[in-house]
């Protein structure tokens, strides 16, 4: 039996970590913050419960994170309680949060002192992704070690894909959130657009979903965004953070964002709006009161 462990049990690790359950060949320990969603989640997964990130590690070879930040990561993997510090030697830490590409490699570096390896693997897919097992997943750091752990991501996965060096699947998953971005905003005019002009918004998508307009978005989001129903994707304060991480990346790789940086403003007038927990498609919200 492998010893594993999963750290953040929220609305993806959780289904995330049911699925590396079921895998016949590990032993897996779990831990998260609030202890009352450890207790929920082995109420119908087969595991035991840690009470810090460094229990859950102890003697692991391999660590999954799903959490929230750069500090929530730091926290969980080189802090006082974090894993890096029991964790079995050789071992691989995969971090599936989305952070910045700088704490990626600076954990990296950190645990490559410690004898283990870390892999930065963001997904993409959204909360319906994790729930179906059908993720994608972008990975930076060492290839040999995505190989040792590639079928445990599998079991939660449909598509793992090595990008490059430390910090490459973190800048993967920015160009991700950059083109949702602009997507989601797009949408949300149309949308508004045939809702003013007193259209069928169920026939106008069921025509251009067929052509060159249609999207993943359009064609999961469309019909529920125009009905304002905005709690089945990703919450509309995760993706300003993210956006927020994109832009900063972006002033470094020196990169022009235009519109990006306009949808980020629309997420913080959500904010304002207290709608900080609805999900993006919200942003249709602000055409509509405007």
């Amino acid at each position: 039996m492998i010893k594993t462990a999963w750290i953040g049990l929220g609305a993806m690790g959780h289904p995330m970590a049911g699925y590396l359950s079921q895998h016949k060949n590990i032993e897996l320990c779990v831990y998260n913050r609030t202890k009352e969603k450890s207790e929920a989640w082995l109420e119908k997964n087969q595991g035991t419960l840690a009470l810090s990130a460094k229990q859950a590690a102890d003697g692991a070879e391999f660590v999954f994170s799903c959490i929230g930040n750069d500090d929530d990561l730091v926290e969980v993997t080189s802090g006082t309680e974090g894993a890096f510090h029991s964790m079995a030697p050789g071992g691989v830490f995969v971090d599936h949060s989305t952070t910045s590409a700088n704490i990626a490699k600076t954990q990296a570096e950190l645990a490559k002192t410690k004898g283990l390896c870390f892999l930065d693997a963001p997904v993409t897919g959204g909360e319906k992704g994790a729930v179906n097992g059908t993720l994608s997943i972008m990975v930076g750091g060492d290839a040999q070690a995505l190989k040792r752990v590639q079928s445990l991501i599998e079991t939660y996965a449909k598509a793992v894909r090595h990008m490059g060096g430390s910090g490459t699947g973190q800048q993967t998953k920015m160009v991700n959130q950059i083109a949702i971005a602009g997507i989601v905003q797009g949408l949300a005019e149309a949308l508004n657009f045939a809702k003013q002009a007193g259209l069928n918004i169920e026939e106008v998508l069921q025509v251009i979903s067929k052509g060159a307009a249609q999207s993943w978005q359009m064609e999961n989001s469309g019909l529920t965004m125009a009905q304002g129903e905005f709690n089945h994707g990703f919450a509309v304060d995760w993706m300003r953070k993210d956006l927020g991480i994109c832009i900063e990346e972006a002033k470094r790789q020196d990169a022009q964002l235009p519109i990006t940086t306009i949808v980020e403003t629309y997420l913080k007038e959500l904010q304002e709006m207290e709608a900080g927990r609805l999900d993006i498609t919200s942003l249709i919200k602000r055409l509509e009161n405007s």
